[in-house]
C-alpha cells in the first residue's frame, strides 16, 4: 500500500495544467489536474466516461455547446463522446478526474 496527499507539489505550472495519475487500475484511471490561470481552451471528447470535481478554485467549462462554472466542491458527470473544453481557471484550481474506460 502506498499512502499520497493530493496537495503534496500541487504548485500550479506557469501556464496550461498539469495532469498527474495517482491511481490507474484496470479501467479506472484516477487524475489530480492543476491548473494555471491561463488554459488552452482545447477541446475533449474522450471515449471514456470522466467524473470531475473542482477541489480548489474555479472555472468555467463548455459542455455540449453550453457555460457551466464550477466553485470548490461542485463535481460534474461528463459521459463518453460529451464535447468539451476548460476556458476559464483560477490559478491554482485543482481538480480530481475520475476516468471509467470501457
Amino acid at each position: 500500500m502506498r499512502i499520497g496527499n493530493l496537495f503534496t507539489d500541487a504548485a500550479p505550472p506557469h501556464e496550461g495544467e498539469r495532469f498527474d495519475t495517482i491511481l490507474s487500475h484496470r479501467n479506472l484511471v484516477i487524475e489530480r489536474i492543476v491548473s494555471s490561470a491561463t488554459v488552452a481552451a482545447q477541446e475533449y471528447v474522450q471515449a471514456q466516461d470522466e467524473w470531475v470535481l473542482l477541489v480548489q478554485g474555479e472555472a468555467v467549462l463548455q459542455v455540449a455547446g453550453g457555460s457551466i462554472f464550477l466553485k470548490a466542491g461542485d463535481h460534474l458527470f461528463l459521459p463518453a463522446g460529451v464535447p468539451h473544453r476548460v476556458t476559464h481557471t483560477s490559478d491554482g484550481a485543482m481538480w480530481l478526474a475520475v476516468h471509467l474506460h470501457p
